[in-house]
């Protein structure tokens, strides 16, 4: 499946090689108003309305050879499709997270998209300062040899095409090289704070 995935990739004028180096890590000013601005909302009251929105769960892994404290990886929510032509995904970090720099030196992520019953794995991913890599199985993805977990019903193995500022957090956009999915029981939600699953609408 990944080598159909490369060609087809390949076949529609994706890169498969990296791609001109980019800055990882643009270090603006991390406020986004002037001192003497006030916040347009109460940051609480902007956490629990944007709560309403559900979305997909995943865990964002990399590997640089030269890291000698191994695999890289955090549970991020904050990941979308952007482009068709050429085939471009995006994610948001945290400026203060601990793991980017480490996805950053290594040039490639691989976007692991969770399935209803992980929801474990992501918390074990959302943890700071623990080996998220113990006892959790992976393989290279086949692009960029960053870890692809085992058992999730989809993953997108991407190269870092560019990194731009969002206010306190980093937009990166990844290229895709290569991609697939499984069938499975279906994707793992997160809505107001809790994990949650699709289920039958209503009459």
């Amino acid at each position: 499946m990944a080598a159909t995935a490369v060609r087809y990739l390949r076949s529609v004028g994706a890169a498969t090689a990296a791609p001109e180096p980019v800055d990882p890590l643009p270090r603006p000013d991390l406020r986004a108003v002037a001192d003497d601005e006030r916040p347009p909302v109460d940051p609480t009251e902007f956490r629990r309305v944007l709560g309403h929105f559900a979305s997909g769960v995943t865990i964002v892994t990399a590997h640089d050879p030269d890291d000698t404290e191994g695999p890289a990886g955090f549970a991020c929510q904050s990941f979308a499709s952007l482009s068709l032509d050429p085939p471009l995904v995006t994610f948001m970090v945290a400026r203060t997270s601990t793991t980017w720099p480490r996805i950053a030196r290594a040039g490639a992520f691989c976007v692991n998209i969770l399935g209803a019953d992980q929801g474990a794995l992501c918390r074990s991913f959302a943890v700071s300062g623990a080996d998220k890599f113990a006892g959790v199985a992976y393989e290279a993805a086949p692009a960029t040899g960053s870890p692809l977990l085992d058992s999730v019903p989809a993953w997108i193995d991407c190269r870092i095409q560019a990194v731009h500022t969002g206010g306190d957090h980093l937009i990166v956009v990844g290229r895709v090289e290569a991609l697939g999915a499984a069938d499975g029981d279906g994707p793992l939600l997160f809505h107001r704070g809790v994990f949650g699953r699709f289920g039958p609408l209503g009459g």
